[in-house]
């Protein structure tokens, strides 16, 4: 008897932290305390338990083009008019675990949070352009038709990840996490050591990745690429160190998690350096991103810039003298101009 309580008292400690962090524990599950405070905890829905009709099948179909875009819409595919993808990766390589990983990039939560002002467009973003960005700049390819198959599915399941979210409420695990900034640039030299002893085993010494299969098929990659003509442009979002850094800090090696990170800060900032100093290929029209220059993230890898620091400075940083260097005009801005002289 003492023995089974004893296994119901580590249960509920247990079911209690996981509550605590706001980690899922189960589906739909309010526990007795929850209940008492009010509280109801959000756990990532099961597509599993989906009925198969046509939303299901819609939901699930949108899952499979995360998880295997290569097979579906990648540049390898039978039919020419379906190679929307401009390389072999999957959308799964950077929004982790079909995107239910925290700080993995995920994209549970987010279908109310369209349309929204986007400042490298410079107006209001609907989901389906933002769909259309990543298949551009991350997946290196074209839009997708706004009313096809394609883009209808992938909306359906962010939609359905976004299952139970309250309007405005803000769920734990978003991004890819926020640790600590060098007070120096980032070391694409140093990253190059720290690559080699940490990344190498996957994404091999040309930052080429791990083929399933032979390069005449479409079964993409088992560790994706990094660098070179099959990976992300230099306009997407993971071209940027502070994403970059964050991303690998909290999710690699492969099976890491944020609870248990491997690499500290200062080999995450310098190895995102030495990825990010690799070719791959570039997106026409950068100049046109971001509207407002003083909107321009200050790790942004490409110019033009309103702050006067050079593109090498805003690809390593540090970035606390650009960011001081911005609140300034900004501030100047909001000021207004001086009255000209008569």
């Amino acid at each position: 008897m003492d023995f089974a309580r004893s296994r119901v008292a580590i249960g509920m400690v247990a079911l209690a932290s996981l509550w605590l962090l706001g980690w899922p524990v189960g589906p739909a599950v309010t526990t007795s305390f929850a209940q008492d405070a009010g509280a109801t905890i959000w756990t990532v829905p099961e597509i599993g338990a989906l009925p198969d009709d046509a939303n299901g099948r819609l939901v699930r179909r949108g899952r499979d083009l995360i998880t295997a875009t290569y097979a579906h819409i990648g540049p390898e595919v039978a039919d020419p008019a379906n190679r929307f993808a401009g390389n072999n990766l999957a959308c799964g390589n950077c929004h982790l675990q079909a995107g239910t990983k925290k700080f993995g990039i995920p994209l549970f939560g987010l279908f109310g949070k369209f349309p929204h002002y986007n400042a490298r467009l410079g107006a209001e973003m609907t989901i389906e352009e933002r769909l259309d960005a990543c298949m551009t700049r991350s997946m290196n390819g074209r839009a997708l038709p706004a009313g096809g198959p394609e883009m209808q599915a992938l909306v359906a399941y962010i939609k359905f990840l976004s299952t139970g979210v309250a309007p405005g409420q803000l769920l734990p695990g978003m991004g890819t996490g926020n640790m600590p900034e060098l007070d120096r640039a980032a070391d694409p030299a140093r990253g190059a050591a720290s690559y080699a002893s940490t990344c190498v085993a996957c994404h091999g010494p040309n930052g080429a990745g791990i083929r399933r299969s032979l390069p005449t098929t479409d079964l993409g990659y088992m560790m994706p690429p990094l660098w070179g003509s099959d990976s992300f442009n230099d306009g997407a979002g993971m071209a940027r160190l502070i994403t970059a850094a964050n991303f690998l800090h909290f999710n690699m090696p492969h099976g890491v998690d944020y609870l248990n990170p491997q690499l500290s800060p200062e080999q995450s900032w310098d190895i995102a350096a030495y990825v990010l100093s690799q070719p791959r290929p570039h997106k026409a029209g950068l100049d046109k991103d971001f509207p407002d220059l003083l909107e321009k993230p200050v790790d942004a890898p490409y110019g033009p810039y309103a702050d006067g620091f050079s593109e090498q400075q805003h690809k390593y940083g540090p970035f606390a003298p650009i960011r001081a260097a911005i609140a300034k005009l900004k501030a100047e801005k909001a000021g207004g101009p001086s009255p000209a002289p008569r």
